[in-house]
């Protein structure tokens, strides 16, 4: 069992807070008759617990804000930082605590083979596809605490607000905690969401893949308690369909909302990246005995490459159109060699995916060209993903506009340029997402900051969106 020293009276706590509510979560009882017959009494008027009123939807902002700051203590590195890696010993933690609000909320919990864990709020007819919300809670090194986990314990409360209002949904509620959506230990980004869309590439590399201590996925996944059959993981696959509706709330992780004065975000369609390696061998040889005329750097190649990239992503004509090159090395590495190999690391997105796969073609053109002019060789042009974009679903969208008009929040139709396990939920359901402000944009860094207000607007535009996606 992985346990933290540092937190063990916590644990303890939440362990005999859980258990104490057991038999309150499971005796959980929607609003009950003697209730229905107050409500209808005091108010004249005969109350429906299929139909929502966006005043009833109480957010405990408060309560929310402590969960997040409690979670953000599951943590490889000090406050103000977070570092939660998959199946390291805080991320088994954090699980261990979203499975119990899950369950104070009355959720009724699961988890699949790799660690995606489920909560449902069964609704009145449970034979149709359930609506869904959630994000993920691993975080890269010393990055911020708000990153995914506002779409989760805000989901969670969400629920909550919904139970609160006496709301019961025709179609039950899923909240979805996602394994690994960022790529920090395996180089997978959205490992769990990959899966649940039925990745066939995935399944097979996760074989082979290792970390950087030379630790198997398999062999990490059962240290916290997963696959524990080898060949289990297709049991991950989810069909098309299985949910009706995917809305996810994230922080914008950017400026716009916040520079506007906007405080709802729906956006309308999710940029993908194509995550391109390359590797260029040269001569090398002593800085000072080889002369300028007689080099094949393979360093310069690698810095012409990286100009070449920012120069074909600007002439797409598209400000969605965007290029990185966010991994250099070169090697041997010392200021007096001349660099004999180099390896670079490209990210480049669009919503266009035509638009984008003609700049990886560019670039490869590039990459040709100038191993040629410098005698250098091309020894590896690799696209590691190509992944499509994902546009949202226009049922949702009108949802997340109608719910954020009825709680009078000013909102924007815009585009994701950061990708998100909705882009493959996309592939499962239709799929919508909601953006919140974020200070300054600020994120993957420990500055990262939403207020309490912009995150209980953001649960609330939720609430009503799945309570308007659970009746259909």
């Amino acid at each position: 069992m992985l346990l933290r020293c540092g937190s063990s009276s916590s644990l303890i706590f939440y362990a005999l807070f859980y258990l104490c509510s057991v038999s309150a979560i499971s005796g959980y009882k929607d609003t009950d008759e003697p209730t229905i017959r107050t409500m209808n009494e005091f108010s004249g008027y005969p109350f429906d617990e299929t139909q929502l009123h966006s005043q009833a939807l109480i957010v405990d902002g408060e309560n929310l804000q402590k969960q997040i700051d409690e979670l953000a203590t599951f943590s490889d590195t000090p406050v103000p930082s977070v570092t939660r890696v998959l199946y390291t010993e805080n991320d088994v933690i954090a699980r261990r605590y979203i499975k119990m609000l899950m369950g104070l909320a009355g959720l009724s919990v699961r988890e699949d083979a790799v660690g995606n864990i489920f909560g449902r709020w069964e609704g009145y007819e449970p034979n149709l596809a359930p609506v869904a919300s959630g994000s993920h809670i691993d975080a890269i090194p010393y990055s911020g605490k708000y990153d995914g986990v506002v779409g989760v314990l805000g989901a969670i409360e969400s629920i909550n607000t919904l139970r609160r209002s006496g709301f019961k949904p025709r179609r039950s509620l899923d909240i979805i905690m996602f394994t690994s959506e960022e790529p920090t230990r395996f180089g997978i980004s959205c490992l769990g969401s990959r899966l649940m869309a039925g990745s066939e590439i995935l399944l097979k590399a996760l074989e082979t893949t290792v970390d950087n201590q030379n630790i198997s996925f398999v062999d990490a996944a059962r240290s916290a308690g997963y696959a524990q059959e080898k060949n289990d993981l297709t049991s991950v696959f989810l069909k098309k369909g299985s949910y009706a509706a995917f809305v996810e709330l994230h922080i914008e992780q950017g400026p716009i909302l916040e520079d506007e004065g906007i405080s709802i975000g729906i956006v309308t369609a999710i940029a993908a990246p194509a995550s391109i390696k390359v590797d260029f061998e040269g001569g090398g040889g002593h800085a000072g005995a080889v002369l300028m005329p007689y080099r094949n750097d393979a360093g310069l190649a690698a810095a012409q490459l990286a100009l070449a990239v920012e120069k074909h992503v600007l002439e797409s004509g598209s400000i969605d159109t965007v290029g990185t090159v966010g991994i250099l090395d070169l090697h041997p590495g010392a200021i007096n060699s001349i660099p004999s190999k180099s390896h670079l690391e490209i990210d480049t997105r669009d919503i266009d995916e035509e638009r984008r796969n003609k700049v990886i073609k560019k670039v490869h053109d590039s990459a040709e060209s100038i191993a040629k002019a410098r005698g250098v060789r091309l020894a590896e042009f690799n696209i590691i993903n190509q992944d499509p974009p994902a546009i949202s679903d226009d049922s949702i969208v009108k949802a997340m506009i109608s719910a954020s008009e009825e709680l009078n929040l000013s909102h924007k139709l815009m585009i994701s340029r950061a990708y998100h396990d909705s882009l493959f939920m996309a592939r499962v359901s239709p799929m919508g997402m909601i953006f919140i402000p974020c200070f300054k944009g600020y994120s993957h860094k420990p500055e990262e900051h939403a207020s309490v207000q912009d995150i209980s607007n953001g649960v609330r535009v939720l609430a009503l969106t799945l309570a308007k996606l659970s009746q259909k």
